[in-house]
């Protein structure tokens, strides 16, 4: 026999889930929440980037990773690491930015096979005209209407999810 949960939250994929394999509608309804939460950040987000610098969230993540390294450049596969993403993702990616001037390839001279992830000052500048944005968004959704023992919390909650991984690559969360 099959449970009903009938779920409050707009967006639920039907009024009444069945077979939650052991969730129950607390559980169900949180889940749903904070997808729903991320799914409107993530939508914020992607809007300002693209009107203040014409540039992906995704591109974004590139280019803060790149920033934040002295050299301005990383390896395909240590970026595709820190960002937690497939290879083949980081290689569709990267192409696609290069074309836009956003970053460039170099090879790297100690091995044939590997290539160099760079910065470069169009990126650098597409990163620069869109933190501004970014930074008032995360503001005004996310960290505005949280109290500071709110935002200890998420970020100890976001800690120990992430410690979970079985192949945590990924740089701890920031200070």
């Amino acid at each position: 026999m099959h449970e009903s949960v009938t779920c409050q939250l707009p967006g639920c994929y039907s009024a009444h889930v069945q077979d939650l394999n052991g969730l129950d509608e607390a559980e169900w309804t949180m889940w749903r929440g904070f997808v729903a939460m991320r799914r409107s950040l993530d939508r914020a987000l992607e809007h300002r980037l693209q009107s203040d610098a014409g540039i992906s969230a995704a591109d974004f993540d590139v280019l803060v990773t790149l920033a934040c390294i002295e050299e301005r450049r990383l390896r395909a596969g240590a970026l595709a690491d820190s960002l937690g993403w497939e290879k083949s993702r980081i290689s569709h990616q990267v192409s696609r930015m290069a074309a836009r001037g956003l970053v460039e390839r170099a090879e790297c001279p100690t091995d044939a096979r590997g290539t160099w992830v760079v910065l470069s000052d169009a990126g650098a500048e597409a990163l620069e005209a869109a933190r501004p944005g970014y930074s008032e968004v995360l503001r005004r959704t996310f960290f505005g209407p949280l109290s500071e023992a709110e935002r200890t919390t998420v970020r100890a909650l976001a800690e120990r999810v992430l410690a979970l991984e079985p192949d945590r690559r990924r740089a701890p969360v920031p200070a």
